[in-house]
Order: C-alpha cells, then sequence, then structure tokens
C-alpha cells in the first residue's frame, strides 16, 4: 500500500480556465469541482445578490464580471442558465463576438442537445451537453453529491471523449444521449425527481394534518424501502391499496382528500390510475378487482368494501396480499431522478 503523501491538486498545473454564465445553483457547483481536478475557474457572472452569493460561497476569489467578460477570460465556459434562456443567450453572445474559435461552450441543460449552441459553433465554438442527473442545493454539499451522478452527455463525435472525460473529472459518470433524444430523457428525470419532491411535500402536510408529530421521520425509511424496490424490482415493486384492488379503501382515501386537501385530488386521482394501469399489465391487480376500482377512479364513488360496506373483501384470494397490511397506510411510490 503506498503511503506517500498525494499531491494537492490545487499544486498541479491548470489545464483549463474556467468560467461560468448564470450563478444558480449548478454553474458555481460544477467549476468548484473542475477546480478540485486542477483547472482554474477565472470569471462568472451573475446578477441577483443570491448568486452573488453563491458564486462567492463556492467560487471565493473568482471575479464577479459580464457573461462577454466571462467568454473573454475562459477557454472553458460553463452555460447553467434556465432552458429557456439558453438560446436567446447563446444567440446574443454569438451575434456580439464574444465567442472565440476553439472555445469549449459546455451548457447544462437537459433538454437540449448540441444544436441550441449552432451560432457558437458557426462563430468556431466546441459545443457540449452536459447534463448532472442531480437536484442542486447552492451550497457546497453539490460538489460532494457529483461523486458518481450520471450526466447526460451529447457532443459531437469528434468531441465525445472530451466530454466524457470533463465528467468524469467532476466525479461524474458520463451516458450518451442521442441529440434527438434529449428532451424524452429530461421528462424522464422530471417525472422521476420534480414530481416526488411534490408527492413527498403533499405526504408530509397530510400526515401534519392527521396529527404525526415527525412526519419526516416516519416516511424516510418508508420512502427509501420503496425507492430501493423500485429500482431494484421496477413494476413488481407495486404495492399498496391500487395495487391489490381494494376499492372502498381508495374511495374512503378520496372522500378524506377532498376533505383536508381538495388540492391533492386531482393528483391521487392521476398517480392511482397510472399506478392501476401498470399493475393490471403486470398481473399484480386481478381483473376481476379493476372494475370496480376504476370506477372509483373515474368518479370517486365508494366501492366494494368502502366506508357503506366494511369487511365485504376480507376474504382476499391471495393470501400473500395480507403481509403488506402493516404500512398501508403510507405507502408511497419510489422514483430516481
Amino acid at each position: 500500500m503506498n503511503t506517500s503523501p498525494q499531491p494537492d491538486p490545487r499544486d498541479r498545473p491548470a489545464r483549463l480556465s474556467v468560467g461560468v454564465v448564470g450563478a444558480g445553483r449548478v454553474g458555481p457547483a460544477l467549476a468548484a469541482s473542475l477546480r478540485l481536478a486542477g483547472h482554474r475557474p477565472v470569471a462568472v457572472s451573475a446578477v441577483s445578490a443570491a448568486s452573488r452569493r453563491r458564486a462567492e460561497q463556492l467560487l471565493p476569489d473568482v471575479p464577479v464580471v459580464e457573461p462577454a467578460e466571462v467568454l473573454e477570460r475562459a477557454e472553458l465556459v460553463l452555460l447553467t442558465v434556465p432552458d429557456d434562456a439558453l438560446p436567446e443567450l447563446v444567440a446574443g453572445l454569438a451575434g456580439t463576438g464574444a465567442v472565440r474559435p476553439g472555445q469549449l461552450l459546455a451548457h447544462t441543460s437537459g433538454r437540449y442537445g448540441v444544436k441550441v449552441l449552432d451560432p457558437a459553433l458557426r462563430a468556431g465554438a466546441l459545443p457540449l451537453a452536459l447534463h448532472p442527473a442531480m437536484t442542486f442545493t447552492g451550497t457546497p454539499v453539490d460538489v460532494q453529491r457529483l461523486a458518481g451522478c450520471s450526466f447526460g452527455v451529447t457532443a459531437p463525435e469528434e468531441l465525445r471523449l472530451a466530454a466524457e472525460a470533463l465528467v468524469i473529472e467532476m466525479g461524474g459518470e458520463p451516458e450518451w444521449i442521442a441529440e434527438e433524444n434529449r428532451p424524452l430523457y429530461h421528462a424522464a428525470l422530471a417525472l422521476g425527481a420534480n414530481h416526488l419532491v411534490t408527492l413527498v411535500a403533499q405526504s408530509l402536510e397530510l400526515l401534519r394534518t392527521a396529527g404525526v408529530g415527525a412526519p419526516d421521520r416516519m416516511l424516510g425509511p418508508l420512502l427509501g424501502a420503496a425507492l430501493d424496490n423500485a429500482l431494484r424490482s421496477g413494476d413488481a415493486a407495486l404495492t399498496g391499496p391500487v395495487a391489490r384492488g381494494d376499492a372502498g379503501t381508495v374511495s374512503a382515501h378520496v372522500a378524506e382528500l377532498r376533505r383536508h386537501a381538495p388540492g391533492t385530488v386531482a393528483g391521487y386521482l392521476a398517480m392511482a390510475r397510472a399506478t392501476a394501469d401498470r399493475a393490471l399489465a403486470h398481473g399484480l391487480l386481478k381483473p376481476e378487482l379493476a372494475e370496480d376500482l376504476l370506477g372509483v377512479l373515474a368518479g370517486g364513488t365508494t366501492g366494494p368494501g368502502g366506508p357503506g360496506n366494511p369487511g365485504e373483501r376480507g376474504d382476499r384470494d391471495d393470501p400473500g396480499d395480507q403481509g403488506d397490511q402493516g404500512g398501508e397506510g403510507g405507502e408511497g411510490e419510489g422514483n430516481s431522478r
């Protein structure tokens, strides 16, 4: 085992000067990761007070300048602005002559590939699309989270190795995404991660309303197990009243949600319908039970075994269904970004 001291990355010759246009939650974290790999952040643009504080925290001593000056100073420029702002930004930078031939221009949008960088390409830039499949907080913890994080990578074939090398230097794992598949790729991540936050937040609020003192402590192990099961087993991990066809229980849920949190009803019904469809397709939901369940989901009426007819469904055909009753009150779907 080699016990000799390892060189500090800061002592290595910097290979690229790095600039960041847009000091949101993503850009400073990526630049900080590149600094750890031996590159040298030289400039960042930031508009709001919050973005300036973020830049100062993650990129101390890096000057805050206008976007055009970022491009003037840097060999690698990270364009880390919202998706809808990216095309106009690229066109503006290229139109003012800020883009230099041979300059690496990398955006972090999940939606776009490299075609959105065509104006810069015509000015001689080298286009890269490097999207980290991770949620960001805008704090130093983001740099640690990049270790093992997948990046959706799109680039011209001749730049593929360079793009993947940059991802690896940031601690990530490159995953090649074809240009035409970028919108679908991004939709998949948004469906799994962004909507998960909404679902968990709603669940926390409902548990508080139900009198649970520490809903986060209750949900943590349950959601962790659901996520692990879903990643390991896919649809085979489906459980709960929808997958079992408990129309009465689902009807009671809908009634309580309408009473206490009407804003959650539409989402509950939509997710329950999607769950029922998947459970049916994979043989988990018995067809003879699906009719009543789908009737409840269509109109919110009380099904068999509901509030007006308790206990009618006590003699289930599958004894194995009894095994997951203990967690029924809070079962959730696990999703991963």
